[in-house]
């Protein structure tokens, strides 16, 4: 448990961010507000009967002053093309780990090729994309790995119920769009392709309940990013259902809304994990609820982690290489229910 120590939280009063708030609490930390809005920060502080630093990414004194004295800084605050380099300065000032939730494919490759040299040089701390997207099927392919020592191909397969995007998503969105100009990205042959053509769609059979699907193909999302960095696993290819994928395209989908007393919208998720290596293939998934909220859980789980020793690497670090993935995954019961499948051969 958190023992009260103090975890600075920027972006604290976002969608994803209070969620981060309120699971640290839970879990015994004392978290620390800290954003650009002075006044929703205070009246979140106030409410909860916290502290509130207010900071900005462009000002790195008001950084410094936010995580003076924390054990460990979480960066909530999108779009990520702006947060991530500052907040990770700051925390490598003040010598503590970092961790965000960025879905952000730019800002997450931006985080390995700036600082991945730095961090492991200074022995620092730094977890990217330790969030749904990213964190959670990275977990689920190193799990499936197993003892594989490399595989020729993993695919990461998303069911969402359906996908109500918050106002961060939107504008993420819109920053990784506007800097991959007309292109989109894939990975293949160990290495990053830019594309002008649609995505393909194709057909995925989910386990039941959710069954076979339409799902977008080369849905590239932060998974493709992580695992390459630590797996040598040439193609990495995530998916999305078509319906999620509609909803999170159009202008009128309407935010999430609370469906119980947490915050937690009705959403429901499942996420299908296939590993190849010849003709020998592993599979691990995960279900829960709420895309949004169950990145508390994997962040929060991910800090106490490394607060408390257990981990295995230093520097930037994706979440199957610094943690024992199953170890990790099964953790997090009852909110994600976690299954590792056994080994099938191709017919």
């Amino acid at each position: 448990m958190g023992s009260g120590r103090l975890v600075a939280v920027f972006g604290a009063y976002g969608h994803t961010g209070r969620f981060v708030v309120a699971e640290l609490a839970a879990r015994g930390f004392v978290p620390v507000l800290s954003g650009r809005n002075a006044r929703t920060l205070g009246e979140l502080a106030d409410r909860h009967g916290l502290e509130a630093r207010a900071a900005s990414a462009d000002d790195p004194a008001s950084l410094d002053r936010a995580l003076a004295g924390a054990a460990a800084v979480i960066n909530c605050a999108g779009p990520f093309a702006s947060t991530t380099g500052p907040v990770i300065e700051a925390a490598l000032r003040a010598r503590i780990p970092y961790l965000d939730v960025a879905a952000e494919i730019e800002a997450n490759l931006d985080t390995f090729a700036h600082f991945r040299e730095r961090a492991r040089d200074a022995g620092a701390v730094i977890v990217p994309a330790m969030a749904f997207f990213g964190g959670l099927g990275d977990l689920l392919a190193t799990a499936a790995m197993g003892d594989w020592t490399a595989a020729d191909e993993a695919h990461i397969a998303y069911a969402l119920s359906n996908w109500h995007p918050t106002a961060g998503t939107r504008l993420s969105g819109a920053v990784s769009r506007e800097r991959r100009g007309n292109a989109r990205l894939r990975y293949r042959a160990g290495q990053w392709e830019r594309r002008t053509d649609a995505a393909p769609t194709t057909q995925w059979t989910f386990p039941e309940p959710v069954g076979r699907r339409s799902v977008i193909a080369e849905f590239t999302m932060a998974d493709v990013v992580t695992v390459p960095q630590h797996l040598p696993i040439p193609d990495v290819t995530t998916y999305m259902n078509a319906e999620a994928a509609r909803d999170v395209a159009a202008p009128d989908t309407p935010a999430p809304t609370a469906a119980d007393d947490s915050g937690r919208s009705a959403q429901t998720f499942l996420v299908d994990v296939v590993v190849r290596s010849g003709d020998a293939v592993r599979r691990a998934t995960a279900a829960g609820q709420d895309i949004y909220a169950i990145t508390a859980p994997l962040v929060v789980e991910a800090l106490d982690r490394v607060l408390t020793g257990r981990t295995r690497a230093v520097g930037v670090t994706p979440a199957g290489e610094i943690f024992d993935a199953p170890d990790f995954l099964r953790a997090l019961a009852p909110r994600i229910a976690f299954d590792l499948h056994a080994q099938e051969r191709l017919a």
